[in-house]
């Protein structure tokens, strides 16, 4: 059940992400279109957004159909245009930094994303390519997450080391193990003593007369 429930909880943060960085995509693409005079910029701007859920290849889906309208309204020198807009705008946000992003979100490195990507294409056709990383996330639930024995698989598909903590140094050079630290007991006190030629009360010890000398 734990396996699941995060399962869910990473598949929620994935499209919460998604969706964020569609928004910001569609708002600016829909204001470069706009601006180069490409019809329906509004239109493309919403493809933009629903493109922007396939991760690594997304914007090449979404440029197709503006970079083609561009060809017949302005000439190959507005298809170009075009392709260079969506190639500065989609291909850093969406490819450079989305992916590290949702990678470091959801435990995933980048290249397993990519590689997800290509596999679930291949297996469920085109709507893999938008269900890649939930799928990614279910097999790891279901095959690594759920068995102690493959937690080891977890630093290499996140691409993060695990942190080991550095032991204490101990007197010697030594490695020593970290120890509880214990509280200390106070020292019982010592009563003053009374120093002599103080006034101390107490009477001097008297000679002891040595043996022959007269009383």
């Amino acid at each position: 059940m734990a396996a699941l429930s995060g399962f869910a909880h990473n598949t929620r943060k994935y499209f919460a992400v998604s969706a964020i960085f569609g928004v910001i995509v569609a708002v600016i693409d829909s204001a470069a279109l706009y601006l180069l005079g490409i019809p329906a910029a509004l239109v493309w701007g919403v493809l933009a957004f629903v493109t922007n859920f396939v991760p690594n290849i997304g914007f090449v889906i979404g440029l197709i159909p503006p970079a083609a309208l561009g060809l017949l309204e302005g000439g190959p020198s507005l298809m170009i245009a075009v392709i260079l807009v969506y190639c500065v705008i989609n291909f850093i946000i969406q490819s450079v930094i989305q992916p590290k992003v949702v990678g470091d979100v959801l435990g995933l490195s980048t290249t397993l994303t990519f590689l997800a990507l290509v596999f679930w294409t291949w297996v469920l056709g085109p709507l893999g390519a938008i269900l890649a990383l939930p799928m990614t996330l279910l097999a790891k639930a279901l095959l690594i997450d759920v068995d102690p024995n493959y937690r080891w698989l977890g630093p290499l598909l996140s691409g993060h080391p695990v942190q080991v903590p550095e032991p204490s140094v101990g007197p010697g050079g030594g490695a020593m193990a970290p120890q509880a630290l214990e509280p200390e007991e106070p020292e019982p006190e010592q009563p003053d003593e009374p120093e002599a030629g103080r006034g101390s009360s107490t009477p001097a010890a008297e000679p002891v007369a040595a043996k022959g000398d007269a009383p």
